[in-house]
């Protein structure tokens, strides 16, 4: 199995051969043998600053929502699709945090896929639009299958990222529902999953049931 930290030196040394300086890249943290890996979608300002993934106001929602469903942070492992921050300059210089672009999102998809090797969750939390499509496919969209357990080897539960929350606070109450329906999925099914849909074909448990209903 590879292990994390390795990984983390090739990828840097790799990454700065694009003029990314250690200084600017933030990878992973948490526990390495977690059964649940929770995938955001790039650093921000703060983040780049304590060198973690989600420290930041999102961090923040993200801790409040984790605590609230009874999830311990430090069981999980965290980590991001890019592992530098996206931004945009205003015409005054000012920095601004902007989605990673296409090339971005492919220039990392090898050391997420890296990541998800040396860890083996269980089960993938991702974390809006940009996670759920690195992981399972562009066709994928967060606005329609947030909540739904998509069943892929390993599962993934997608959920809003919790910087939308900041943005939409009407998605408050939504996040909660979500939150609710993981800590119940974790404490229930976790240890009796056993999915033997391919990986490159998401369909979620509902629609499952649904089709084996109208049969």
């Amino acid at each position: 199995m590879k292990k994390i930290p390795g990984i983390y030196r090739r990828w840097t040394d790799s990454l700065q051969k694009y003029g990314y300086e250690p200084e600017e890249l933030v990878f992973g943290v948490g526990n390495p043998n977690a059964e649940v890996l929770l995938i955001g979608e790039a650093p921000g300002a703060e983040e780049v600053a304590a060198g973690e993934p989600f420290v930041g106001k999102a961090g923040k929602n993200l801790n409040e929502f984790l605590s609230a469903t009874g999830i311990a942070r430090e069981t999980l492992y965290i980590t991001n699709v890019v592992k530098f921050r996206p931004y945009r300059v205003s015409a005054s210089g000012r920095k601004s945090n902007r989605p990673p672009s296409k090339k971005e999102i492919a220039l990392c998809a090898g050391c997420l896929e890296e990541e998800i090797s040396a860890i083996v969750p269980k089960v993938i939390v991702t974390l809006g639009n940009t996670a759920l499509q690195a992981v399972l496919g562009e066709e994928m969209r967060i606005g329609i299958c947030h909540g739904m357990v998509q069943a892929v080897e390993p599962p993934v539960f997608p959920l809003y990222h919790p910087a939308s929350i900041i943005y939409r606070p009407s998605l408050r109450e939504e996040y909660a529902r979500d939150m609710e329906k993981l800590r119940f999925y974790l404490k229930r099914k976790l240890l009796e999953v056993s999915y033997r849909v391919p990986f490159s074909h998401s369909h979620s448990e509902q629609e499952q049931g649904e089709r084996k209903r109208n049969d």
